[in-house]
């Protein structure tokens, strides 16, 4: 019999890395060639440099300026900022230094003459310390002077955006706005035509072989992503485990590899168009920018793609009816489409620098094609609603009921949203405000971009998560089965993977929302990077009197926080699991022991915590003794039954296990905390009893130390009994029992005499007390069998046949 050979699945996936890896570090080597030789940083010369751009600034800074130079403005202003940070982080240290070898020196004693040397190094150190901090002095200056620039820089990109919504320009409808367009055109076109020459005299440079070799790579990119798409989705769905984790990385690779193809593909026309010889700085701007667009227009066009799945519905993550995705299957594309064709048109537009009529025609071909394809893809949805819905049937007493499609919230939504929008937008680009309109559409767009992609990542962060860390859900049990009974009665273990991977997955997907919120108010006039730069101050602390909380001092406390309580429960596990079951020490004594060590183990990383986060311990004494009054009024009784389950853990008068009896409550103890003690009642009910009781109150522990458990009975006889024949018939029993104690042994006497009865007491020791009601019943039982035996119960006439053979009369 011959075996099959066993598939190896992870080969061609290694090739496939291999080559990938090779390719991008292909692309990354230069670029860390470029950057290896970094040189120390020279505060000096950063400093020099600042002051140089700050007063080009100042310069610039009341004159009017047009979006694009006042971005120009703002980057030179914030480069001025970051030097000038930069050039006071290097100069701290110097300083430092410095007033550490003056302060080595110490102050020169009165009336006592210094030697020279010293007196020469001394001068010479104050020199340097004051022009060190007069330097630190003025890159904070520069730095806030920088930092206003950029804010005005802002404020006035604000106000032109105001000022171009609102206005009104010929609109296309009207004959002034083809007159302004007509008037313009050849001067335009000539700046167009010089453009497609450049182009074209680039494109005549590059030699045959160059356009062979990239017309096969571009032949090798196309078919490596549809081999890698057949791949992953074969590996998603065979190797990664059941659950929405196979959906959301098929989604995901969909993206990566569809922005991949065209990206990829236009990076290699660059560097062929490029190989030959050097392009214009206008044409190499101009290229980079359209490789740019390609790029996001293929992250578009694989993000619709990834969100509709209309082939695939089982790989959909979007709550979507099938009717709908299948009618949108054209929308990715076109949408990215129009996306580029926007972008193209307003990038050659603003690095040609051609005339405001035909800019504001740029504009308007954007908003018309953007119109276009949401409009179709509006109605496309209305249409899929429509065909959903139940037909009325001619027949309907035969015809089964159908049931309506259920339309998610968030589509209607989406298309009212839609519906307002278009409409919106053509109102302001027929009545003339093509800014306006542009901006509308241009927002809309942007918006759904952003929460798609952000929808993306949210739900890969959370399967991923949720996958990789909390507890797989059990398997489903077959029809009719039922699940089988726990082995005990113990509680079932903590979820604790399960909040971890909810905690982690819920930071990332607010860290994500963060994000997306930055890039839809970057279009408002302060970018993503302005937005992470203002956020970024919040890093200098937040000063609360002498202290000075600093976020990553907290996220470091924090930290030790966590990894110091994560190291005291795993210690206490292993002490109570491992250890201690080792010792001669009892169940009681090893509960508190752990307890004890839990309690200073917390403290001790609630200590460490508030060290790294900056408090002092020393502090945190001050205050905990300024409210130790407050603590003594307010909190006394808590106060109190803390201190008693200290002193209970350490005294251990009780501890678990014992039988006690305490204020009409009797039961076994079964926890003692740090504020109450749990006593489990005969009827398993639980009591909480605070620990103060156990302090200042009686307690009776029946199972305190090495206690014995006695059995006693009374037992009452007429006057006219055989009080010995009585006595060796109990003790027998006694003697006869295995859980009665020989020693000490057990005893009968006469109690008294009660009337015409004679009272006899039997008592007899056993090893516990638990076990003492159940040996006294077996010892009764025992008793009244043996005295009916030989005839010695009351009213017993004489002693039963040891036979009773004779049959019943009949």
């Amino acid at each position: 019999m011959t075996l099959p050979r066993p598939r190896r699945p992870t080969r061609p996936l290694a090739w496939l890395l291999s080559v990938l890896m090779l390719a991008f570090a292909s692309l990354a080597l230069p670029a860390l060639a470029q950057d290896a030789p970094a040189e120390p940083i020279d505060p000096d010369k950063l400093l020099d440099a600042a002051r140089k751009d700050m007063v080009a600034v100042r310069k610039q800074q009341n004159d009017t300026l047009d979006d694009a130079a006042l971005k120009d403005f703002r980057k030179t202003a914030q480069s001025v900022q970051s030097r000038a940070e930069e050039a006071a982080a290097a100069l701290a240290p110097r300083l430092t230094d410095a007033q550490a070898r003056l302060e080595q020196l110490g102050q020169p004693q009165d009336g006592v003459k210094e030697a020279p040397e010293l007196a020469t190094q001394r001068s010479q150190l104050n020199r340097e310390v004051s022009t060190i901090d007069s330097q630190i002095k003025l890159a904070k200056l520069i730095g806030f002077e920088a930092e206003q620039a950029v804010a005005q820089a802002q404020s006035k990109r604000r106000t032109q955006l105001g000022e171009r919504l609102g206005e009104r320009t010929p609109s296309p409808v009207q004959s002034a706005f083809w007159r302004g367009l007509s008037r313009e055109r050849a001067a335009d076109a000539a700046r167009v035509e010089g453009l497609a020459t450049q182009l074209a005299d680039l494109a005549r440079t590059v030699p045959a072989p160059a356009w062979i070799a990239f017309v096969v790579a571009v032949g090798l990119v196309l078919g490596i992503a549809y081999a890698l798409q057949s791949l992953v989705r074969h590996l998603c769905a065979t190797r990664v485990p059941v659950g929405r984790l196979r959906r959301s990385l098929y989604a995901a690779s969909v993206v990566a590899l569809r922005t991949l193809r065209p990206g990829l593909i236009a990076h290699g026309l660059v560097v062929t168009l490029t190989s030959a010889a050097a392009p214009s700085d206008l044409l190499d701007g101009w290229l980079d920018a359209v490789e740019v667009i390609v790029w996001f227009g293929g992250f578009v066009a694989g993000l619709g793609a990834a969100a509709l799945m209309p082939r695939k519905p089982s790989w959909r993550l979007l709550p979507l009816p099938d009717e709908t995705a299948a009618r949108l299957v054209w929308f990715p594309h076109t949408l990215a489409a129009a996306v580029m064709l926007g972008w193209f048109t307003s990038r050659t537009a603003a690095t040609l620098e051609i005339s405001l009529p035909w800019i504001g025609a740029a504009q308007a071909l954007a908003s018309l094609s953007f119109f276009a394809v949401l409009a179709l893809a509006v109605t496309q949805l209305r249409r899929a609603r429509v065909a959903a819905a139940p037909a009325p049937d001619k027949d309907a007493s035969t015809a089964a009921p159908r049931e309506p499609a259920v339309r998610p919230l968030w589509l209607s939504v989406l298309s009212a949203a839609a519906w307002l929008t278009l409409i919106g937008a053509l109102l302001a680009l027929v009545t003339g405000y093509v800014w306006l309109a542009m901006f509308v559409m241009n927002q809309f767009v942007w918006a759904l971009i952003v929460l798609g992609g952000a929808y993306l990542l949210s739900v890969l962060v959370d399967d991923l998560f949720m996958t990789l860390l909390a507890p797989s859900p059990a398997a489903p049990l077959a029809d009719g089965a039922k699940a089988a009974p726990p082995a005990d009665d113990r509680p079932a273990p903590p979820r604790t993977r399960e909040q971890t991977a909810l905690l982690l997955s819920g930071l990332c997907r607010v860290a994500i929302a963060f994000f997306a919120l930055l890039l839809l108010l970057a279009p408002y006039g302060e970018g993503p990077l302005d937005l992470v730069r203002r956020a970024g101050s919040l890093g200098d602390g937040l000063e609360i009197g002498a202290l000075t909380l600093r976020p990553l001092d907290l996220l470091q406390g924090l930290a030790v926080l966590v990894i110091g309580l994560g190291a005291v429960r795993l210690l206490k596990g292993w002490l109570s699991q491992r250890y201690m079951p080792t010792t001669r020490m009892d169940v009681g004594m090893r509960s508190s022991t752990t307890t004890l060590f839990g309690y200073v183990g917390a403290v001790a990383a609630i200590a460490a915590a508030l060290s790294a986060v900056g408090f002092s311990l020393q502090s945190v004494a001050w205050v905990a003794s300024a409210l130790s009054v407050g603590i003594g009024f307010g909190l006394q009784s808590v106060v109190q039954n803390f201190v008693s389950g200290l002193i209970l853990l350490a005294e251990r008068p009780v501890k678990v296990g014992d039988w006690v009896s305490l204020s009409g409550v009797e039961g076994d103890i079964r926890r003692i905390s740090v504020r109450a003690t749990e006593i489990q009642m005969g009827d398993r009910s639980t009591v909480i009893v605070p620990n103060s009781e156990f302090i200042t109150k009686i307690v009776r522990n029946v199972t305190y130390g090495e206690s014995l458990g006695m059995v006693q009975f009374k037992l009452p006889m007429p006057l006219a009994t055989d009080t010995e024949r009585v006595k060796a018939l109990v003790l027998a029993s006694f003697e006869a029992h295995p859980g009665v104690l020989s020693a000490p042994a057990p005893n009968v006497q006469l109690d008294g005499i009660d009337g015409d009865k004679l009272v006899l007491n039997a008592s007899g020791f056993v090893g516990s007390p638990r076990s003492a009601y159940g040996i006294k019943s077996d010892l009764l039982f025992d008793v009244l069998t043996r005295l009916r035996a030989e005839g010695l119960l009351p009213g017993q006439v004489s002693p039963p046949a040891a036979d009773a053979d004779t049959p019943a009369a009949t």
